[in-house]
């Protein structure tokens, strides 16, 4: 996961895609490191108008660890923080 981690940091979205589906398919094991993934996953593909995949990695996110929130921060962008509202249905 850390590959995709930093390749999501260096702005390499393809790869860090990549590396973060890897990373859920095989080695991430902990409910909160799949959620941070799931939470990645959503960042890219709302930035990149794939509105149902990054619903469905919220989705994905919420519903493997149910304590999975965004920061204030990250509730504020406009292109995902709208999607998660949705998606967690809040206001």
């Amino acid at each position: 996961m850390f590959d995709g981690m930093r390749a999501y940091d260096d702005g390499q979205y393809e790869l860090a895609e990549s590396a973060l589906r890897a990373a859920l398919a095989g080695s991430l094991r902990s409910p909160r490191d799949k959620a941070v993934a799931y939470k990645l996953l959503a960042f890219i593909y709302c930035t990149s108008n794939r509105e149902m995949q990054c619903e469905a990695a919220f989705k994905s996110a919420r519903e493997t660890d149910p304590t999975f929130r965004l920061s204030r921060a990250e509730l504020g962008h406009p292109l995902w923080g709208p999607v998660y509202r949705r998606v967690s249905r809040l206001p």
